[in-house]
């Protein structure tokens, strides 16, 4: 019995114990909650106290060109009218909500569940993959802050958050956001974007018409119905989604909002009448998606961009452009000009007419470039060590491929051959598709296509025999870079359009470092170039243009049924000029022969303050006179000769002779390393 008492005593004093620790424990807890209670109220009562910071103060960006001067103050065409919630669709209101944070009446400015799934994914991907901002976060992020995504924006960006919670209203928020989101295309805030969209206020804006729009601030370059349709309707798809989901629509209004074909209208752009439009377009895309520097802050953070286009040359690749295509219906042109030496974009012109196109054709990657394809075949035969003296039957042949399985018959131009034997200079100078493909069979399609690698040509080449006529497109971009890396001895530089960035404070926030590589040895380089310069002699497919060039040029035109092509260089311009149309309508012979006259008037008007350069001779070259008949050294028994350049070890070391054994004439004979300076210095006064 006295045993059973004091096991009772026990259990007795345990749960008195038991209780007493539980007491504590809830005044503990009861504590900690009022005194987090008391931190968070002085908190939130000092936040309240503190003033926000200055909103950011919206400078405009500039873009010079490479000697200072100034092409453009891109925040003239800033646009943005503010205007009160009421005056705003529900549509889009209701879209705008349920896409970026439907919770955004629930929360104080930042969204403890959505916080926490980002946290989550932040940590297992050790980076900043989620953003999970509300709408209140977005707007001081966009008013105070910059978009650098790091943990310590992150956190300003909840304090400021949380600022704006306590001393604005949820609607003077959201009126506030809907204001100033930016819509790409210069456009701030809903009226402006749906003046600009749909000709219209924002207040009378449909379903459809709501749903498409407010699914653009995702990211304006590509969800734009300017840019990308097929992008935009997807995201608007979203939007829809995101309604159905929350209650604002029925799946049926979603469905027929989603089918309803919404007409939008032209853009409209300050940037029309500016100066080098198409180049001002490019240097957006590098800086915004090469650089990652967004659009708001290209646009209005004050930037000084300094690019490498000389505002001089472009203004003469737009006359010239416009004298030769005057008033031609639909007839379009591109031309791109680069110095060899550096990469650096001097010239650019994406079209006949910006404002009624904003098509950049210099990167079109659907035009044949035709025979202006075919160095880039004899640069590979040059570097296997084929003499220019190589020659082949100009007439028409059959080239067997695929192991014999296939043929393929081409056809020079017009169906004209000489039925000769024809080398290489001849060959370039008459563009003898002929000759090209022989050369192409001998050299290997795939050793061509190395080439074109080298030189910085991306596009899709297949290695098959039409491939020596330009059959595959390729960008007026690529052919200029490739161009302008044999005219620097075979050495390819990175074409640059940005060479600085200045931010608002006037702090370099990238400098550009162009890459170079090698990409044909500079002898191979010098007697290409020299082969090129034959098409502006008589009877080559340049002469036409012959006398409007007073200065030592090589080039190769082009022509297909679509495209006219004129490429080539000095030793300070590289310059790719394209006729033709945009869509599948052949060109004209007349059409066809307005490329070479645009690359010559540019050519010279830009270099006409410059003297004269020959191209420099690299070590490794040989020059020498040939018999351009039986293709031997020029001797006495020759009835003519042609000074002709050779990497060292190709070229001839047999005379033509009459059989007397006499020594060639002075004139003819081989100059060791580089030709005679008298017989240079004379040929280079007449050219």
């Amino acid at each position: 019995m006295r045993q059973r008492l004091l096991e009772e005593e026990k259990k007795s004093s345990f749960l008195i114990r038991r209780m007493i620790d539980i007491k504590r424990f809830i005044v503990f807890l009861f504590s900690a909650a009022l005194v987090l209670a008391a931190v968070l109220v002085l908190a939130f009562l000092y936040l309240r106290s503190q003033p926000l910071p200055a909103s950011s103060v919206l400078q405009s960006s500039q873009i010079f060109d490479a000697n200072g001067t100034l092409i453009s103050s891109l925040e003239t065409g800033r646009n943005q009218q503010a205007i009160s919630l009421d005056k705003i669709s529900p549509y889009l209101i209701k879209a705008t909500l349920d896409i970026e944070d439907h919770r955004f009446y629930e929360h104080p400015g930042i969204d403890p569940k959505g916080l926490l799934r980002a946290v989550v994914t932040d940590v297992r991907h050790l980076s900043m993959e989620q953003g999970a901002s509300t709408i209140t976060q977005q707007l001081a992020r966009n008013l105070y802050l910059s978009h650098e995504r790091t943990w310590t924006r992150k956190v300003k960006e909840a304090i400021y958050a949380i600022q704006l919670e306590l001393q604005y209203s949820k609607n003077q928020i959201l009126e506030r956001y809907l204001n100033q989101i930016y819509f790409g295309h210069s456009a701030y805030g809903v009226e402006a974007a749906a003046q600009m969209f749909y000709g219209k206020h924002a207040s009378d804006l449909s379903l459809a018409e709501a749903t498409l729009m407010a699914g653009v601030p995702k990211g304006p370059k590509y969800y734009s119905p300017y840019l990308n349709m097929v992008n935009a309707k997807s995201r608007q798809k979203n939007v829809l989604d995101a309604m159905v989901r929350y209650g604002d629509i029925t799946r049926q209004q979603a469905d027929e909002a989603y089918a309803e074909d919404v007409p939008i209208i032209p853009e409209e752009s300050s940037k029309q009448q500016a100066a080098a439009p198409y180049f001002r377009d490019y240097v957006r895309q590098i800086v915004t998606e090469k650089l990652q520097i967004s659009e708001p802050v290209y646009d209005s953070g004050g930037l000084k961009i300094y690019t490498t286009l000389d505002l001089s040359a472009q203004k003469i690749a737009e006359d010239e452009v416009t004298k030769q295509l005057g008033t031609s219906d639909g007839l379009q042109a591109a031309l791109i000009a680069l110095d060899p030496r550096t990469g650096y974009i001097k010239a650019m012109v994406g079209g006949k007419n910006y404002a009624d196109n904003q098509f950049n054709r210099v990167f079109a990657e659907s035009r044949q470039p035709g025979s202006s394809f075919k160095p880039i075949v004899y640069l590979s035969a040059l570097s296997e060590n084929v003499s220019p003296l190589k020659t082949y039957m100009d007439e028409p042949t059959n080239f067997p491929y695929d192991d014999g399985k296939k043929t393929y018959t081409p056809n020079n131009y017009g169906n004209e051959y000489s039925y000769e034997m024809m080398d290489m200079r001849k060959a370039i100078s008459l563009s003898s598709n002929i000759y090209a493909v022989h050369t192409l069979m001998d050299v290997g399609p795939e050793k061509v296509i190395d080439t074109a690698r080298r030189l910085g040509i991306t596009s899709h080449l297949d290695p098959l025999p039409s491939l020596a006529l330009g059959t595959y497109p390729v960008s007026p971009y690529e052919m200029a870079a490739a161009f302008a890396s044999i005219a620097n001895q075979g050495v390819r530089v990175e074409p640059t359009a940005v060479l600085r960035i200045e931010d608002s404070r006037g702090h370099v926030i990238y400098r550009a470092h162009p890459e170079s590589h090698r990409a044909a040895e500079p002898a191979q380089a010098y007697v290409l170039t020299s082969l090129m310069e034959s098409i502006f002699e008589e009877g080559g497919t340049g002469y036409r243009v012959s006398s409007l060039l007073k200065r030592t040029v090589a080039g190769k035109t082009g022509t297909t049924d679509s495209d006219a092509w004129m490429v080539g260089f000095t030793p300070e311009l590289a310059t790719a000029v394209w006729v033709g149309y945009d869509r599948g309508r052949t060109i004209t012979p007349v059409e066809a022969h307005k490329a070479a006259p645009i690359f010559a008037g540019f050519t010279e008007r830009t270099l006409a303050d410059l003297p004269p350069e020959p191209f420099e001779i690299p070590e490794g070259v040989v020059t020498v006179y040939v018999d351009p008949v039986s293709g031997k050294l020029a001797g006495s028994g020759c009835s003519e000769s042609k000074l002709e350049a050779f990497i060292a070890g190709t070229e001839p070391t047999e005379y033509c002779s009459d059989g007397s054994g006499r020594p060639p004439s002075p004139q003819g004979g081989a100059q060791s390393g580089h030709s005679n300076w008298w017989e240079d210095l004379k040929r280079w006064w007449n050219e």
